[in-house]
């Protein structure tokens, strides 16, 4: 019998191959069943971008190099520390595969980012279709800009001449062989990956296969990144070390994440202090409600916010305070507590705040984290 190839997700591992009546399928990307685009041909089309704000120069010169790249057929890695502008070095990039004609995307693994960008990207590109697309939103699959989940690639093969994604190294992509098949199936021309903390081993296959890596180690207002300060101590008063903290944060009306390493931890921590704090509430990738309560927490009837990963990345408020709460939890890697550092002092008008790790210890993780984003700091020059 010969060899059966997956055309969805490439896989011919015999283990996930099933038949029904001798007719071979994948059990791998079973459940990735649906309406696959029309590789319908585009056409020149305007575009222009209005922002509000100038680029700058750090971001104008990736954002030419990326262009360059792209002409010249050559994939780009865009390694820049968080609140760099990333979205904004990709902007000319796009404006310039919309006018040739030519299918560009942008893909991001999870799907409040990707609503969030697509309301970026429709007031910003106000001319052009921007479409939307992830899980139970799939009725309008093409645009002059398609803003999707990663799941959702798979029904565009072979398709995008300029593919961009962002958070490449964020769960649900990060290490998934298929939504992996996913992205590499869908491109027909080039692609720019973007992240803050990219690891050694996409660093290498860049460097390897002689593909572009792009660094940019500034803030688009010039502003350090927040340095984590550690607070240590022994388990029994880690929680009355928290409110201590949380309660120093609210006397100054500032606003705090409390980022809890479980959704057990930070259902629990957040009843326990409840009685103690003023206008607080917790959210989780389970929580019914996540939505509103950010949204009451943007529009600062929220206080302090006890939450998970899932706010870990695409979310932007001014003035925000961070404590990562057992910072020393097994679950918490390097590049996650970067990224969680990441969410203070992203404003141009608030480009500072504090970032607390409360632990028992000072673990590899911890100490690694710190080390990146003081190396970052002092290396506050763009490198291509």
């Amino acid at each position: 019998m010969e060899k059966y190839k997956c055309p969805i997700c490439g896989n011919e591992d015999k283990r996930y191959i099933g038949y029904l009546k001798n007719i071979p399928y994948c059990r791998k990307c079973i459940s990735f069943k649906g309406k696959e685009v029309d590789n319908i041909s585009s056409y020149p089309k305007k575009a222009s971008f209005n922002l509000s704000y100038s680029l700058t120069n750090d971001q104008l010169c990736l954002s030419e190099k990326l262009i360059n790249n792209y002409k010249k057929g050559i994939n780009s890695l865009v390694n820049a520390v968080c609140g760099s502008g990333k979205t904004e070095i990709v902007l000319n990039v796009i404006k310039y595969v919309i006018e040739c004609g030519e299918h560009v995307g942008f893909a991001v693994p999870r799907r409040d980012v990707c609503i969030e960008l697509h309301e970026r990207f429709s007031s910003i590109f106000k001319q052009n279709k921007i479409a939307l697309v992830y899980g139970g939103h799939t009725s309008n699959l093409e645009g002059d800009l398609i803003c999707l989940t990663t799941h959702q690639l798979f029904r565009y093969e072979k398709y995008f001449d300029l593919l961009i994604i962002d958070e490449v190294d964020a769960f649900p992509f990060k290490g998934d062989e298929l939504l992996e098949s996913f992205f590499y199936r869908s491109i027909k021309g080039k692609y720019i990956m973007m992240s803050a903390t990219p690891n050694e081993a996409l660093l290498s296959k860049f460097n390897r296969e002689n593909m572009d890596i792009l660094r940019l180690n500034t803030r688009f207002h010039e502003y350090p990144l927040p340095v984590p300060k550690f607070e240590i101590t022994n388990k029994y008063l880690t929680l009355g070390l928290l409110l201590k903290k949380l309660t120093y944060f609210q006397k100054n009306n500032k606003q705090v994440f409390v980022f809890c390493p479980t959704i057990s931890i930070c259902e629990k921590t957040y009843y326990l202090l409840k009685a103690f704090l003023k206008k607080a509430n917790f959210v989780h990738s389970k929580h019914p409600k996540r939505q509103e309560i950010i949204q009451k927490f943007r529009n600062r009837e929220i206080e302090v916010l006890f939450t998970t990963a899932v706010l870990e990345r695409g979310v932007t408020v001014k003035d925000l305070q961070v404590i990562v709460y057992k910072a020393d939890h097994k679950i918490y890697d390097e590049y996650s507590l970067v990224q969680i550092a990441g969410r203070v002092g992203r404003k141009k008008d608030a480009p500072t705040g504090e970032v607390i790790f409360i632990g028992e210890k000072i673990n590899e993780s911890m100490q690694k984290a710190r080390e990146n984003i003081v190396n970052a700091n002092e290396n506050l020059q763009i490198m291509f």
